[in-house]
């Protein structure tokens, strides 16, 4: 389901830093995931980043498997903005029980985050995932990548996730 970008409404001037990331975006080519713990893998994902007019922008994550189309994971939450400031925090629900608190900064058209606060399910599946970090850059040629790290109870942070999209709306 999509959260297609309100037209109607005008964005909240503490967003305004933050418009380049509005609308719909997919990957061109898959993405790669990695980490000592699991197989290598591909992935497609579709990003939604939508407003309603309030000082948060709302969005939706879905990756699939590159090859079975079968789906991996969804993150759904929003985006706020400390007015007068480059700093934003990513709220964050997954699927797999994690949710997350991520802030940082606001460079140009670059976001760098780290997670601040993890909650996770009573039952949620060990190693637990201990620190994440996330970068979003919007390059020069209009794309969108993103990167993600990640350390667990027993891997340090590296590198988990990279993918590059396009807008599509």
């Amino acid at each position: 389901m999509a959260c297609p970008v309100n037209n109607t409404v005008e964005l909240n001037p503490t967003l305004l830093p933050l418009e380049w990331l509005l609308g719909t975006w997919e990957c061109d080519e898959p993405g790669e995931g990695s980490f000592p713990t699991i197989k290598p893998f591909r992935y497609t994902e579709t990003l939604h980043f939508s407003h309603v007019g309030q000082p948060v922008i709302n969005f939706m994550f879905n990756a699939f498997h590159a090859e079975s189309k079968k789906p991996l994971h969804r993150e759904c939450g929003f985006v706020r903005m400390q007015p007068g400031t480059n700093r934003v925090a990513f709220i964050i629900a997954q699927n797999s029980g994690l949710v997350e608190i991520e802030e940082g900064e606001l460079t140009g058209q670059q976001l760098s985050l780290q997670s601040l606060q993890l909650a996770r399910t009573s039952f949620a599946k060990e190693p637990y995932v201990k620190q994440i970090c996330r970068v979003f850059q919007l390059r020069s040629d209009g794309k969108l990548e993103q990167t993600v790290s990640m350390a667990t109870d027993n891997q340090p942070l590296m590198q988990h996730l990279r993918i590059t999209y396009r807008r599509s709306s």
